[in-house]
């Protein structure tokens, strides 16, 4: 009967829904997009080309591991129990994870699962690990050091004891802040305790060399502080990296004191901070005055040190996060570039301070304004080693906000993270202001490249999974507002495969001629014309348009932007890009927000703003084509009430909510026209209607309005016979030429109900929402059975209603996927896609006619397993000669585990290869022959022992039990001590013999 009765009333003959029902209704949640939380850890594996992202545990999401290769590829690794990634390293085919609960996480990315999760005995404050290791240490609260295990996943027995507590037993700060291995020799191992430095020998079994920074009485330090400056101090440490050729040891401490230290002897070669030099000795020292008279401001800590170097390790920079006073405004990195290592054996100790005390060159590597860079990630070109800082191209920087951005290196121009990140690091690359969603044709966005100069692609890891291909669907093209005024539009798709997944990039900043004041409240886009629309908070509204640019390569100054007209802005493109979305033409209002916008298929946009008036642009001059207040063409209200007002009420502002194109007849019209429905925030409908004149422009005039009981959300036109859209499209505005008659009703949607009507004054059906309200709303079809009105409501359900009946057909709960109180930024596409929040930097697309698909995460392959780990740098044949004792991978291996242990994973691999190298080398017919060939019917598995057990013959561990680690290494190291000094003798007696001519 309501069907009946709404249907009379709205002029809608046929049950547009008779063929939905309760049970089509199913959640598919397809994929999210960005990071569900803070962002604490960024690594970077140059071996495999892949990007780690850890995050923090908040009230939008726990703690987890994100994965990113190229293009699309996304794995996601939650952790095992909810907390906060606190340290991230990439280990091989392996990724650990020590988070907030004291739990290591090993990781496979093979596999893309858990392995294992360890809880060590004690508080984990530093973990190490190395490619060419089977295991990780791991520094405690208490200063002992343990080693873990990773391929048979438990602790290992080897310990390192606190050794700055045995050698300082009154120290108090002995907890370890960092652990590093030498550079070039694995052998050798750098801690960093609260309290100082110290160099461990594995070889030795002992410490070699302590670092403790002590500053005497009237040293300023890095601080400062008059009130400490005449007392003796050792600030405590925070920071302690190796010179990339391991000739040097930098430590940084808490008064943001640099100390560059001689690895050798354990002097200090220059102690400096940002600004000042020999900080370590009496002087003044350097002030930085604070808000007020007689202040001084206090430096930020120092976040993060990196030793840098380039494809020479000996030409090497530092960069430096954190050291700034804290009363500046902008914190950027410090680059000291320091050219290359005077050679030690050769150099005067006063050529050593100056490199360090004067470097060729210290620049500041730009951030934006009031943020503080508190971590980096370097990208290297390829080598993993040398912790990872050997011939960086880029910077990736965490900011305190949790947001990134990416920088050159070592030049520190400002890299765009469009299309050389993942998708989902864009999403806080900076933050979103305002999202929408446009659907577009499939072709017409496959043609839609834009050609932009862009660096070398440093992410191309990993494969994607393969996806149905759907070519009769339209794009669900997502366009993303961010804060620094860039818009990106990129393709959801529909949990498919994304023919073209690149990324387009405007400049709004560029546009309208200013870098502030670039916060996006509207965007609108016209696929078919390849025109986007852009309102802002500052009242104008900036119209691209897909072009070629003239001037590639140049770019001109920004004039002025008149107001309550239109300026031309297509001098305002950006110099790298040769053809995209280009500049084309502005309207500046001045008169408040934009809140409404509609860029139509045929050349039209209209904005409405906050000040109460509309604006209609035809894109053919361009021209303004209308310009009114709402108030010329809406009459308030004149609602009676039974209270009594001294004063005479003033009437409520009203402003456009909502706008939308469409091609119908008005009612008592026997002929269609463009429709322009302007809906407002105290619940009127406007319909105003285009036509052409005879000089070729078009001219706008006022047909009527509705008045509704509430905000209007959402305008739907539609065909009264068969539901289809009757949006403004350039089909349906070239049948007009022809006659076409479009019998179309409005499905306007508030807050708190709907109404169907002929435009544009006709009461139609009204539905009023029982008992929740309704955020946002659409009309979606499923496939061929029927057309519905879907809206999102303030429970967290999305409902479907009968049209025109108004009925509810059915609901699906999906409030625990996304935010319910920002539903009302939702989006709903005609196919039952919604597109909205799941968090601050988490967007989700979901479809409500599914089959209850959960999402899955894991599909996307990471692992290339042709792509080997390169060898680690050793020591120079001049350190050998000298007599430094070498300690390869495979001995650290045997020094941690002991002869009795079976040879782990990595190790069976590489005997494997090795035989079918051999197996190879055997056939008939080969040219190369092994030195070493194996046995006739030696499998692999005996072969590995066989190798296994001849190299701890070589190194003297035959018969040692391993029960006393001690006394084994320093036999070991005595046997290697006796060998070096026999070459030694057969080095000085060849020469010798060869100059007297023997």
């Amino acid at each position: 009967m309501a069907h009946l009765l709404r249907g009379k009333q709205a002029g809608i003959h046929n049950d547009l829904s008779a063929g939905l029902g309760p049970d089509i209704f199913a959640l598919d949640h397809i994929i999210n997009f960005g990071i569900s939380s803070q962002v604490s850890q960024i690594v970077y594996d140059p071996v495999q080309s892949l990007l780690a992202v850890g995050t923090n545990e908040s009230k939008f999401g726990p703690g987890q591991i994100y994965v990113f290769g190229q293009k699309r590829v996304q794995v996601v690794l939650p952790l095992p129990h909810r907390g906060s990634v606190k340290i991230l390293q990439f280990c091989g085919e392996k990724l650990l994870c020590l988070d907030s609960r004291n739990d290591l996480s090993i990781f496979s990315l093979e596999a893309k699962k858990l392995v294992n999760a360890h809880s060590p005995p004690a508080k984990i404050t530093a973990l190490h690990s190395d490619p060419t290791l089977d295991y990780a240490l791991l520094g405690t609260q208490t200063g002992d050091i343990l080693a873990y295990d990773l391929d048979r996943e438990n602790l290992a027995p080897f310990k390192i004891a606190n050794l700055w507590r045995e050698h300082f037993p009154r120290s108090r700060l002995t907890s370890i802040v960092t652990l590093s291995f030498h550079p070039r020799d694995i052998g050798t191992l750098l801690i960093g305790y609260s309290a100082g430095a110290v160099v461990y020998s594995f070889k030795q079994n002992k410490a070699i060399k302590f670092f403790n920074y002590v500053l005497g009485k009237g040293a300023p330090g890095g601080d400062s502080d008059p009130g400490s400056i005449f007392t003796e101090r050792s600030p405590p440490l925070t920071q302690a990296v190796w010179h990339p050729t391991g000739t040097f040891i930098l430590t940084g401490h808490e008064d943001s004191s640099i100390v560059i230290w001689d690895a050798k002897d354990g002097r200090v070669v220059q102690a400096r901070t940002l600004q000042d030099t020999n900080v370590d000795k009496p002087g003044p020292g350097t002030f930085s005055p604070g808000a007020g008279p007689g202040t001084f401001a206090l430096k930020s800590p120092l976040f993060r040190i990196a030793w840098c170097a380039n494809e020479d390790p000996d030409d090497t920079g530092i960069l430096i996060s954190g050291g700034s006073p804290s009363n500046l405004p902008t914190k950027g990195l410090t680059f000291f570039e320091l050219g290359r290592t005077p050679v030690y054996s050769t150099s005067s100790w006063q050529v050593l301070t100056d490199h360090f005390e004067n470097p060729k060159r210290q620049r500041i590597l730009p951030t934006p304004p009031n943020t503080e860079v508190i971590d980096f990630c370097l990208i290297p070109r390829s080598s993993p080693h040398f912790a990872g800082a050997q011939d960086p191209i880029a910077i990736i920087a965490l900011l305190a906000s949790g947001e990134l951005i990416t920088l050159s290196f070592p030049s520190g121009m400002p890299i765009s993270p469009t299309n050389q990140l993942h998708l989902s690091m864009t999403l806080v690359h900076p933050f979103i202001n305002h999202i929408s969603l446009a659907p577009v044709e499939r072709t017409r966005w496959l043609g839609l490249t834009e050609k932009r100069q862009k660096g070398p692609l440093f992410l191309t890891g990993g494969a994607e999974a393969v996806y149905p291909l759907k070519r009769y669907e339209n794009r669900n093209v997502v366009q993303t507002a961010h804060a620094d005024g860039t818009i990106r539009l990129w393709d959801a798709g529909h949990a498919d495969e994304i023919e073209n997944s690149a990324l387009l990039q405007l400049d709004v900043g560029r546009a309208i001629g200013r870098p502030e004041g670039l916060d996006v409240t509207q965007m609108s886009f016209a696929g078919a014309a390849a025109e986007l629309s852009i309102g802002l908070r500052t009242g104008e509204v900036v119209v691209f348009r897909w072009g070629v640019n003239k001037h590639p390569g140049q770019e001109f100054p920004p004039g002025t932007n008149a107001e309550h007209t239109l300026t031309d802005i297509a001098d305002r493109t950006e110099g790298a890009l040769k053809e995209g979305l280009l500049p084309f033409t502005l309207l500046n209002e001045a008169n408040g927000p934009v809140t409404a916008l509609k860029h139509s298929d045929v050349g039209f946009v209209a904005a409405g703003f906050e000040g109460g008036s509309l604006a209609i642009i035809d894109l053919r001059g361009p021209a303004i084509i209308y310009s009114a207040k709402v108030t010329d063409f809406i009459k308030p209200d004149k609602r009676g009430s039974f209270r009594r007002s001294s004063t005479q009420a003033t009437p409520k502002p009203a402003w456009p909510t909502s706008v939308e194109f469409s091609v119908m007849s008005v009612e008592g019209d026997d002929y269609s026209s463009i429709l322009l429905h302007v809906g407002t925030n105290l619940g009127h409908l406007a319909t105003f209607k285009l036509l052409p004149e005879a000089s070729g422009k078009y001219s706008v005039s006022f047909v009527g309005a509705s008045s509704l009981d509430d905000r209007i959300i959402s305008i739907c036109p539609i065909h009264a016979e068969t539901g289809r859209p009757a949006y403004a499209s350039q089909s349906a505005v070239s049948g007009l030429r022809n006659g076409t008659k479009v019998n179309g009703v409005l499905l306007a949607v508030t807050g708190s109900g709907a109404r169907i009507f002929k435009p544009a004054t006709n009461k139609g059906a009204h539905k009023t929402w029982d008992e929740f309200l309704c955020d946002s709303a659409a009309v979606v079809r499923y496939t061929e059975l029927g057309h519905a009105l879907l809206g999102l409501y303030g429970d967290g359900c999305a409902r479907a209603y009968s049209i025109p009946a108004l009925k509810e057909i059915g609901s699906v709960k999906v409030g625990h996927i996304l935010d319910v109180r920002r539903f009302s930024e939702a989006i709903i596409t005609g196919t039952g896609d919604i597109f909205g929040w799941k968090g601050p930097a988490e967007l989700a697309l979901i479809n409500v006619f599914g089959t209850g698909v959960e999402l899955n995460e894991t599909r996307d392959t990471l692992i290339n397993p042709e792509l080997v780990i390169p060898a680690r740098p050793t020591i120079s044949n001049l350190q050998w000669i000298s007599g430094t004792q070498y300690v390869s991978p495979s001995d650290l291996d045997l020094l941690i585990g002991g002869p009795d242990r079976p040879p782990s994973k990595r190790m069976l691999a590489q005997a494997r290869a090795d035989e079918e190298q051999h197996r190879r080398e055997a056939r008939p017919g080969a040219t190369a022959t092994s030195s070493a060939a194996a046995p006739a019917g030696e499998g692999w598995g005996a072969w590995a022992t066989r190798t296994l057990n001849e190299r701890t013959e070589k190194l003297n561990l035959v018969g040692d039990s391993m029960n006393n680690l001690e006394a084994n290494s320093a036999g070991w190291a005595d046997d290697v001590s006796k060998f070096v000094n026999k070459q030694k003798r057969g080095l000085v007696t060849g020469a010798l013999k060869s100059k007297f001519g023997f």
